[in-house]
């Protein structure tokens, strides 16, 4: 159900996701997102192609957080960020970020390799239905993910969308 994967630059950190439909709570769990008291970033998983995309966000995050580079306050709102195209950071959060509406969300925990309780503390806030997380696609919003990211219909035919979507992800900060 849930998918843990290690990070290759750093192999004592875990990136661990968790997806839910039949979400009940999402406003609580919003409010204690913003409030700190949820050690993982709450996720819209309408925005995602696949759960690569989220480790390529978390890698990418994890790593500003290691060297002090960081352009938000804290590691699991870096992650949201990390998913954006943009450099607007109010604006990942309104895509990216889970809202008082949502009915779904992905939990990402960044955690040691021998710290499993994290996961199971954020995880049991969540009122909602698990699924496993290869599952995600199913809930895509693709048009939404195309238009966001601004990928055409020529460039799908030499590439994937997700391919689009992370490479997108990764030239933000040199454009």
């Amino acid at each position: 159900m849930k998918l843990t994967q290690t990070l290759e630059l750093y192999p004592d950190t875990r990136v661990t996701q968790v997806l839910f439909k039949s979400v009940k709570n999402a406003a609580e769990l919003r409010q204690k997102a913003v409030e700190g008291k949820i050690n993982g970033a709450l996720i819209n998983p309408t925005m995602l192609v696949d759960p690569f995309q989220v480790l390529v966000a978390a890698n990418k995050a994890f790593h500003l957080h290691s060297i002090g580079k960081m352009k938000t306050r804290s590691l699991n709102s870096e992650i949201i960020f990390s998913l954006s195209p943009t450099n607007n950071i109010s604006e990942a959060f309104k895509r990216f970020g889970l809202s008082d509406r949502d009915d779904s969300v992905l939990v990402v925990v960044v955690h040691g390799k021998d710290e499993l309780q994290a996961v199971a503390d954020v995880t049991a806030v969540v009122d909602g239905q698990q699924l496993p997380v290869d599952q995600v696609s199913s809930l895509s919003d693709l048009e939404r993910i195309r238009k966001l990211y601004k990928v055409t219909p020529q460039e799908e035919t030499c590439g994937s969308l997700l391919d689009a979507v992370v490479c997108r992800m990764a030239i933000k900060d040199v454009m």
